[in-house]
Parts: structure tokens; sequence; C-alpha cells
């Protein structure tokens, strides 16, 4: 007997709560107690008796007002309302976060209302007494983040279910037989959310393309695309635009640019690309001083605005690095062959030439239209052989043909003496405050079927360093030329470092035994590079790495110039790379418009390009890193029964993620799995503490595991645990 008031005693409480509810949704409206009984579905005596009650409460509380005799309205100041995103947990909570907020605010799953991660809604925030946070309310969902899922589908008779493998979507989809399309029993599918009806637990979908069986490369591949919304084919009437664009190389064109055709000119790139964004010039002239040109190739020639190919471009923003393929920004016809500096070839560039003395000073600019011939293409290997060798004997082992050459003599010249004035150029980077991230970059050896039979690391050497300091140099002339002309561009910025990011990655590295000094801006460049210094060859290096970069704020594209902390420049652009990223495209049709004397183009219009291709590179990068932990999961598949040895990379509450050092795969181990003792997270250690060793498992320990389970489908790797290193 004593349960029933109780239980009767809590609906009551929460009755003033609900009714308040009610009146927010629908401000401008008055109701009576009998319209909010019917909302409620209550129709005893006792329950509106209740309401009764409540309202006269909150009313005399002035948190609603009796606007006519029995009906009511919620007190205009009493309206918390605001608009922001919700960003899930993977256990069916989320946070509504809000620029107007200082706090995000946790929303129970019972308040989405039919809210997915990353949809823009209308919340409203409950005040709470002290002891209680506040707690958030979707009222109404502005926009979906996303409305196609990839999932794998289970058929019933009559209808199907598609259930995601991401751990922030809380429900499966439903699909009505009329609606499966081509799909059979567990298929991997792309669905289209269409409604979720108010009182279905799960939303309706319909299935738009079938994507394969699970676990099959192709299948992971275009899944992997379709997750992010990322394109793996160009529409029939783009590809036919293309292929009927005028590629030739003509006179009239030819006579209005500045021909450099016979300056010596070269490229330097990865020995698998096949599109040549950028190619280096070089001359000695006569006062002593060095000609130095940067040519990018001239994409806005081809892809003029307001046609079907610039369209298609601009949406897809960024080509698409994954393993086994390159999803490119342009059909082929342009990216591998009409814009691409290919050697033996005349092409159209924009270029930015310098005039820099023995010491690395930029004495002199010009920015313009050129054709260039370039006499020779580079691997990163062979460029980097001339440069620790002083030869030009390129060995047969790095030689992109397969067979040992001498590199024509005045071409070995030119990349001695750049290599020379690359590191002039970045000894001033780095005194000014550059950051060095050089991060180890995990690259698989694929056999003919884009199986994974080997995992090797990218390390940048001197060649990427020449490279990469000439491109920089060319981004931060262009913007600085009209930056200081305070006219619209597109700029590439990096904000200065979070503080609480910051204690955060101090408290992880002080476990290895080393600081950050936060003094000053100044103070925490430098630390950050001797950190990075200091890890290198570690076996905590991909570690610190990893969370030195996390720390960093993300660089994005905007119209609002505020520096590139990282790189340590007061004006920093795109430019170099207009064949994969749409913002060089539009910095270099920017430049042009005012070499031609033109206006300030209209900020908004471009801050709105520039917010498109920041998030169409972020979808890209996690796509990238999706694609990397496929392959890591499909590599450790195949070597099950060996034993690795790795570093805890991670510690929770529910077990430790080991990185394996030979190969950087990591992966997970519960704790309930690790049998030589009971551990509990002690959430001060950073750590598993043994209940009755003592012992600790914390970030940097070495331990052996073996792989336990590969999940092609999640891309998750679970581990054994089989012993610490001791």
């Amino acid at each position: 007997m004593s349960k029933k008031p109780k239980k009767f005693g809590k609906k009551v409480k929460t009755f003033s709560e609900k009714i308040f509810k009610i009146l927010s949704k629908n401000p401008n409206k008055p109701f009576n107690y009998k319209q909010i009984a019917a909302i409620l579905e209550l129709d005893d005596t006792k329950s509106r008796n209740e309401i009764i009650k409540d309202l006269k409460v909150l009313a005399a509380q002035k948190l609603i007002i009796e606007s006519e005799p029995g009906k009511y309205l919620v007190k205009a100041s009493s309206q918390k309302y605001y608009e922001g995103t919700i960003d899930m947990t993977s256990r069916k909570t989320a946070y509504f976060v809000c620029d107007e907020l200082e706090h995000d605010v946790f929303v129970p799953f019972v308040n989405l209302n039919h809210a997915l991660d990353g949809d823009t809604v209308k919340a409203y925030v409950y005040d709470r007494r002290s002891s209680r946070k506040p707690e958030a309310e979707v009222l109404e969902i502005l926009e979906r983040h996303k409305e196609e899922f990839v999932g794998v589908i289970d058929i019933q008779k009559n209808f199907g279910f598609v259930t995601t493998a991401n751990a922030k979507m809380y429900t499966d989809i439903f699909v009505p037989k009329n609606k499966l399309g081509d799909a059979q029993h567990g298929d991997v599918v792309l669905v289209k959310l269409e409604d979720w009806p108010a009182k279905a637990d799960s939303p309706f979908g319909s299935v738009i393309k079938v994507l394969g069986k699970p676990g099959e490369h192709n299948t992971e591949i275009h899944a992997i695309l379709a997750e992010y919304g990322l394109p793996y084919d160009f529409p029939i009437e783009v590809e036919a635009f293309a292929n009927k664009i005028d590629t030739s190389i003509t006179k009239e064109e030819i006579a209005k640019r500045r021909d450099m055709r016979k300056v010596l000119t070269f490229t330097i790139d990865p020995k698998d690309a096949k599109d040549f964004d950028d190619a280096l010039s070089f001359q000695v002239l006569e006062n002593g001083n060095y000609e130095i040109g940067v040519h990018i190739a001239d994409v806005s020639h081809y892809v003029k605005e307001g046609t079907i190919l610039d369209d298609e471009a601009y949406n897809r923003a960024t080509s698409v690095y994954l393993v086994d393929r390159v999803v490119p920004m342009l059909p082929e016809v342009l990216s591998n062959f009409a814009c691409s500096l290919r050697p033996n070839e005349e092409k159209y560039t924009f270029s930015a030439v310098f005039e820099l003395t023995p010491k690395a000073e930029v004495v002199n600019q010009w920015f313009g239209r050129t054709v260039i011939y370039s006499d020779q293409r580079f691997a990163y290997e062979e460029a980097q052989s001339i440069i620790e060798t002083k030869s030009d004997l390129i060995p047969a082992e790095v030689s992109l043909t397969g067979t040992a050459y001498h590199a024509p003599k005045p071409i070995v010249e030119a990349t001695l003496k750049l290599d020379e004035l690359a590191k002039i150029l970045r000894r001033k980077r780095m005194a000014a405050g550059a950051i060095s991230f050089d991060k180890v970059e995990v690259k698989f050896n694929l056999n003919e079927a884009a199986e994974p039979v080997g995992v090797f690391f990218k390390i940048s050497k001197d060649a990427n360093h020449l490279i990469e300091e000439f491109m920089l140099l060319a981004n931060r002339k262009v913007a600085e030329f009209i930056g200081k002309q305070k006219k619209t561009f597109v700029y590439r910025i990096h904000d200065e470092p979070n503080e609480d990011k910051l204690i955060n990655l101090q408290t992880v590295i002080s476990k290895f035994g080393y600081t950050i000094n936060m003094k000053s801006k100044q103070d925490i460049s430098k630390s950050l590079n001797n950190l990075l210094n200091e890890v290198n060859g570690k076996k905590e290096q991909n570690l610190v790495d990893t969370l030195t970069i996390r720390s960093m704020s993300k660089a994005v594209y905007s119209t609002e110039n505020i520096g590139h902390y990282g790189l340590a420049f007061d004006f920093y652009s795109h430019f170099t790379s207009p064949i994969r990223r749409y913002p060089d495209v539009m910095a270099h049709r920017l430049l042009q418009h005012y070499l031609d004397g033109g206006k300030s183009v209209n900020q908004e219009d471009y801050e709105a390009k520039c917010a498109h291709s920041s998030d169409m590179e972020a979808l890209a990068a996690q796509a990238e890193r999706d694609s990397v932990k496929y392959m890591q999961v499909k590599y450790m598949q195949d070597h099950k029964d060996q034993e690795f040895l790795g570093v805890i990379s991670g510690v929770t509450e529910w077990g430790i993620y080991v990185e394996i050092i030979e190969n950087k795969c990591e992966g997970m181990v519960r704790i309930r799995e690790i049998k030589e003792d009971y551990y509990v997270f002690d959430e001060k250690q950073y750590a598993l503490v043994g209940q009755v060793s003592k012992a600790l498992l914390q970030l940097g320990d070495e331990v052996y595991v073996k792989v336990k389970n590969a999940d092609l489908v999640k891309k998750q790797l679970d581990f054994h645990f089989i012993r610490r290193n001791e």
C-alpha cells in the first residue's frame, strides 16, 4: 500500500514542468486545464484537479499569467529559447551546444524529441536549483544535419530496419516494403530519412542505394564515402561538359601571359601522384640573387564560374584521399591531364615569382598568369637523393623508372640551391614561433585486389620541406598582397590554442616527463616545438603528436583574417593546390580580379563559401581517417595469431586503448578481460589500478596484446591482454 501514494506523488510533482513545457511550446496560445489534460492524455478527476492547482501555483510564482479567466499563457520573461546544435553521446543522451550559453547543456533522452546528432534545433533551457545542473529540451528541429545514413538492412516479411554502425545514431530506421528497392537481407544500404511520426519509435526511410555486402572491400569504401555524403563518381553531364573543354595551348592565350617556357622548371611530387599542382622554376640573376617561380595549375582558366563544372567542384570543395583511391574534385580530363603540370608539356599556370637574396630575403615579387614547360618530373625520393649525396646519379631503388640515371646538371644545381634557401626560410619561420608538425603518416602496401599486405610510415624529409617552404612562401605573399589592400579575400586562418586543451595536454605528457611553458604565446610555441622534438623516435611519439595536434585550434577558411598561429604568419591563404581544393580556385579568381583593378567583392558571399569549404574539408578528413582505420582492421585480420608489443594510448573506465608500435594500429582491451588482477579506473591518476597488487596500467606503458576481434563494419579492433613488457 505504501508504494501507491509515492507513485502518485511522483506523477503529480511533474505536472508543473509538463504544463510549463506545453505553454512554452505555444507561447502565443492560451490554454485551459481541459486542453492541458487532453494533451497529457489524462481524464481522471484527480489529475485534472492537480492540473488546476498547479496552474494557480505557476501563476502565483509569476512564471505564467492568466490572460483571461481560466486560460493561461507563459510569461514572456520566462521563455528561455535558444538555437543551437545537438551533440549526441554514445549513451542515448546529448548536449545542447549554443554560442549564447557559457556551457553546453545536458539533454536527457526523453527531451530529444527525435533530434539526431548535429541537428540544428530550437531548445528550451530549464533553470534548476543550484544542486542540479540545467537541462534542455528540444522544442523544434530547425534543420537536419544529415538525412542519409549508411547501415545494414534487416528485412522482415513486409518491412525492413536499417541499423547503422554509428554509436551516436541511437535509433534504427524503419523502411516500408514498397521502399526497399533492390535491397536484400543483410545488404549495406544508403537510406534516406523521410518522416518521423510523433508516436513512432523509429523514423521512416527509403533505400536509395545498395552498396553491397558487409566486409567486401568496395562496399566498405563506398560506405565510408556515403556516410559523409561524399560522391564517388561524377554526374554524366559534368563529365560530358569537362570532355568538351578546349584544353589546347593557343598562341592567342600565350600572348596574354608571361612566357616562362624557356626558364628551367621542374616538379617534385609523391611517386604515385597523378595530379601535379605545382612546379618550381629557377634562375640565377646577374646581381647574384635568384628568381624562383612558384607555378600553380591555372584551374580557373578551364573551370568558369556559373558552369555545371564549377558547381560540382564547389559542392565537392576538395579531393578525398582514401587509402586505395582518390576521389577527385575535378574530372580526370582536367585533374590528371589538362591542368596537371606534366613533364615535357606546355601548361597554363598562375604564378608567384620571387627575387630572393642568398639569405632568402624577398626583394621583389610578381603575381600573374603564365605559360610554362616542365623540364623534369622528380619523385620526392629522387630529389632527396640529390640533396643527401650532392650527386647527379639517381639510384635504381628510388628512380621513377626503376633504373639508375644521371639527372641534368642544371636541375641538380637548382635543387641544391632551392634546398639551401628553403632551410633558411624554415629557420626564420621557427624563430618567429611556427610549430613544426611532422606527424608520422601510416601508409599501406596494397596488392592488386587493394588489400593491405604491409604497413609503412611516411616521414617528411628535406625534399618535402623544400616544396613545403616555397608553397608556404607563395601562399603567404599572395595573402599579404591582397590583405594589405583591405580587400575581401579567402584566408586560411588558425587561432591560438585553447588554454584548457593545453592544460589537458600537460596532464597527459607529464606522465612521460614533459612540460609546456604557458607564460606567453612565444613560450608556448617554443615548448611545443621542444616537445615534438623530444618525442621524435620514442614509443610515445604518435600518441603525443596526436594529442598535441588535438590541442590546437582547427585551421579553417574565412574572409576575416586573424593570421595563422601554427605557421606564425600574419597573412596566409591557400593558393597552391587548385586541382584538389576549391578555396585555391577562389583565391586565383580573386587575385586576378584585383590585378585587373576590380573592386572588393561581397564579403558575405565569400564567407558562406569559406564555411562550406571548411565543412567539406572536415568531412573529407573524417572519411580519410575512416579509410585508414578500415585498412588497419583489415590488415590485422590476417595477424590474429601474432603477439604485438604496444603502448597504452588511452585509459577509460571501460578499458585501455593500445597502439601497436610497429604499425600504429589501435585497439581496445576491455577492463574485465585483464585477468592478472581486478582493475579499477582511477580518474586522478588517469590509470587502471589493480586492487590486489596496486599495480598501475597507465599511458605510455608497454604491453603485449593479440587480436581478439577485427570488425570491418565498425572499423574497430579488440585486443586480448597478454602481459606487460617488464
